[in-house]
C-alpha cells in the first residue's frame, strides 16, 4: 500500500475519516481506481450521460462551466446522486460566483482587487466565490491564481494575477484560502511552476518558467511554499516548464527533459513539490487538452505519464473514454505502477474526506436545498464588489490636467471602444455612451467596422461615393478634428482570453492618418481607460492621461465615470508597472 499522511497538512483526518478513506479504497476495483483520477468538463445535464460518468466510468471529479442557479444545483445534485463515492465539484471561481453561476457576483478580476491595496479584499472575493458556490454545490476552487506577472507581454495572466509582487501576491492568496477553508471548499493554487515569466500562452504551447533556481526559491517557490503549509489541499500544475529546477534535481536531464511540462515531469512534480516543497495533498493536472500538454508526446503516452511522474487526478480530456483507456491498459502492462495508481487514489479520497464530503453523503447534504440559491449575487457581496471597484481604479498618470472632466469644458466627445466586437451597438460600446450622455456630453462612437485601405488611396476604381464618404468622416484633417470635437476617449477592452498570442493595440487606419491612430494627441485632449490588459500605455504612450480599472463590468463603469468627473478620488495602487519598465513611455 502507498504511504499517505492522512494526519497531517493539509488532510489532518481524525480515525473515522481515515477508516472511510481506507474502507472505499479496499472495495474499489482496478478499473474504479482508474476513473477516479478523471476530472472531465461537464458538457451536458442528461441523467444518462450522469449516470455514464459517474457509474460507467466512475470518474472523481467534474467541472461545469457557468450557467443558471438552477441548472447547476440541479446537475450537481443529479452527479451526487449517482455517485457512491462523493464527487469533487469544480469551477474556475477566480474572481467571484459569476464563475459557476450566470446569476452570480463578479467581484472583481484579481489584479483589481490587488490594486486595493487591501488583502481584506481577497478574503471578501474568496468569501463571495466559494460561498455562492458552495450554495449550488461546488465544494473545490480552481482559485486563487498564484502566478506572478513578471512580463507585460503575457496575454493570459495580467489582470488574472494579484501583480508582480510576490508578497502582495500571497498576501491576497493567504485570504482567499482562509475563506474558502471557512467554507469547506478546497482551493486550487495555480498554475505550478508559475505563470508569468514567459510572453507565451501555456493553452497553445508549453511554455517555460525560465527562472534560474534561487530566483525561483525567492518568488514562485517562497508563494508556493507559504499556502501549502498554510493548509492548501490541491495544487493545479500547468503546461510549464521549468528548466533550471529540472537541471538541478537531475543533472543527466536532456534538453527535451529539461523543457518537458511540470504536468509530465517527475522532477518537478516529485522532486521539487512533493520533495522540497513537502506538498502532501492533491495535484491536479490543468486541462490536458491544452497543446501545452498534448504536443509533448503521444497521448496514449501522455496520460498514463501524467500519474506516472505525480500528478493525481487529470483535468478534462480530448475523449473521456480514450484517456480512461489509456490509462487502464498502461496500468495493467505495468508502465503505471499499481501502487502509484493507489497514491493518487488515496490522496483523492482523503481530500474527500477532509471536505467531510464523506459525512455529507450520509446525511444527503453534499448539495443544499434550493433555499440556499439566495446567497448567490446577494445585496452585500455586491456591494463588496462596489467597494472594490472604487478602491481599485488607478490614475496611471494625468501629465496634462485634463480632470475632472465636464460638459462644459469638454462638451463633443469623439468616443473610440477598442474590442473584439468592433459593433458601435453592442451592449459594452451603449454602456459607455450612455454613461457620458447621462453626464450631458454630445457622444460620437467610432464605427470600428470601417477601414480604409491603401488600394483605397492608389486605386481610383475603389473608390465608391460610399466609401469617399466615410473616408472624408475618417480622415479629417486637423482643423476639422479639432472643430468637431473637444475630447477624445479611448476605451481599450482587451480582455485577456485562452489561445490569444497578443494583447496589443492595432489602428484601424491605413498610415496612421485617420481618426483611429491617436495622431492628435497635441490637437485634441485625449484620454485612454483600459478595462482589462492594464499594458497598453506600452502601444500608446503618447497618451497623457490615461486609466486603469481593471474590469469591464458595470460596476467598474459607473465608478470610473464618478472619477473622471471628479466626484470620487482615484484610490487604486497598480500592481504592476503600468509603464512596462521603460524609462521612454
Amino acid at each position: 500500500m502507498a504511504k499517505i499522511n492522512m494526519k497531517e497538512n493539509p488532510f489532518f483526518l481524525d480515525e473515522e475519516a481515515q477508516e472511510w478513506v481506507l474502507d472505499t479504497w479496499k472495495k474499489m476495483s482496478l478499473e474504479q481506481k482508474c476513473g477516479q483520477v478523471f476530472c472531465p468538463m461537464g458538457l451536458g445535464n442528461d441523467p444518462e450521460l450522469l449516470k455514464h460518468l459517474t457509474q460507467d466510468i466512475g470518474v472523481g471529479g467534474l467541472m461545469y462551466r457557468a450557467d443558471t442557479t438552477k441548472n447547476i444545483q440541479q446537475t450537481h445534485r443529479m452527479l451526487q446522486e449517482f455517485s457512491d463515492i462523493p464527487l469533487l465539484l469544480a469551477a474556475n471561481t477566480e474572481a467571484g460566483g459569476d464563475g459557476l453561476a450566470l446569476e452570480g457576483t463578479s467581484f472583481g478580476k484579481p489584479m483589481a482587487v490587488a490594486a486595493t491595496n487591501n488583502p481584506e479584499n481577497g478574503y471578501r472575493m474568496g468569501l463571495t466565490a466559494c460561498k455562492e458556490g458552495a450554495a449550488l454545490g461546488l465544494n473545490w476552487s480552481f482559485a486563487p491564481i498564484v502566478d506572478i506577472n513578471y512580463d507585460f507581454h503575457n496575454p493570459i495572466t495580467n489582470v488574472r494575477t494579484f501583480g508582480s509582487d510576490p508578497e502582495k501576491v500571497l498576501a491576497f492568496a493567504l485570504r482567499y484560502l482562509d475563506a474558502a477553508d471557512e467554507c469547506d471548499v478546497a482551493v486550487a493554487i495555480k498554475h505550478f511552476p508559475g505563470d508569468g515569466v514567459d510572453e507565451r500562452d501555456q493553452h497553445i504551447l508549453t511554455s517555460v518558467n525560465s527562472f534560474s533556481t534561487e530566483k525561483w526559491d525567492e518568488t514562485f517557490g517562497y508563494v508556493y511554499s507559504n499556502l501549502i503549509q498554510k493548509g492548501a489541499k490541491t495544487v493545479m500544475v500547468g503546461h510549464i516548464a521549468q528548466p533550471a529546477y529540472v537541471k538541478a534535481i537531475n543533472p543527466n536531464a536532456t534538453r527535451k527533459e529539461m523543457l518537458c511540462p511540470a504536468s509530465l515531469s517527475p522532477e518537478l512534480l516529485t522532486g521539487l513539490l512533493r520533495g522540497k516543497l513537502g506538498f502532501n495533498g492533491l495535484i491536479s493536472t490543468d486541462a490536458t487538452p491544452m497543446v501545452g500538454f498534448t504536443a509533448a508526446m503521444k497521448r496514449c503516452e501522455a496520460i498514463p505519464q501524467a500519474i506516472a511522474a505525480g500528478c493525481d487526478m487529470i483535468l478534462f480530456n480530448k475523449s473521456l473514454e480514450e484517456d480512461y483507456g489509456y490509462l487502464l491498459t498502461a496500468v495493467k502492462e505495468g508502465k503505471v505502477s499499481e501502487e502509484r495508481l493507489d497514491e493518487a487514489v488515496l490522496r483523492i479520497l482523503a481530500t474527500k474526506a477532509s471536505l467531510h464530503l464523506h459525512e455529507r453523503k450520509r446525511t444527503k447534504t453534499l448539495v443544499p436545498g434550493e433555499e440556499a440559491i439566495k446567497i448567490v449575487g446577494c445585496q452585500t457581496h455586491k456591494t463588496w464588489a462596489k467597494e472594490v471597484a472604487d478602491q481599485a481604479i488607478t490614475l496611471v498618470r494625468d501629465n496634462q490636467n485634463l480632470l475632472p472632466i465636464s460638459p462644459k469644458k469638454y462638451k463633443r466627445v469623439y468616443l473610440n471602444v477598442i474590442q473584439k466586437d468592433s459593433n458601435p451597438d453592442s451592449p459594452f460600446v451603449q454602456k459607455w455612451k450612455a454613461q457620458f450622455e447621462k453626464e450631458g456630453f454630445e457622444v460620437t462612437v467610432r464605427d470600428r467596422r470601417t477601414a480604409i485601405t491603401v488600394e483605397d488611396f492608389i486605386e481610383p476604381e475603389r473608390m465608391t461615393p460610399e466609401k469617399g464618404k466615410l473616408m472624408h468622416e475618417m480622415y479629417r484633417s486637423v482643423e476639422e478634428m479639432k472643430q468637431d470635437y473637444d475630447l477624445y476617449v479611448y476605451i481599450c477592452n482587451m480582455e485577456n482570453a485562452s489561445n490569444n498570442t497578443t494583447l496589443r493595440l492595432n489602428w484601424n487606419v491605413c498610415f496612421g492618418l485617420g481618426d483611429d491612430a491617436p495622431w492628435f494627441v497635441s490637437e485634441i485632449p485625449t484620454m485612454m481607460i483600459s478595462t482589462a490588459y492594464p499594458f497598453h500605455l506600452f502601444d500608446a504612450p503618447m497618451i497623457d492621461t490615461y486609466i486603469n480599472s481593471y474590469s469591464g463590468n458595470p460596476e467598474f463603469i459607473q465608478v470610473t465615470m464618478e472619477k473622471i468627473m471628479g466626484r470620487s478620488e482615484f484610490c487604486g495602487v497598480s500592481p504592476v508597472d503600468a509603464l512596462c519598465g521603460k524609462d521612454y513611455i
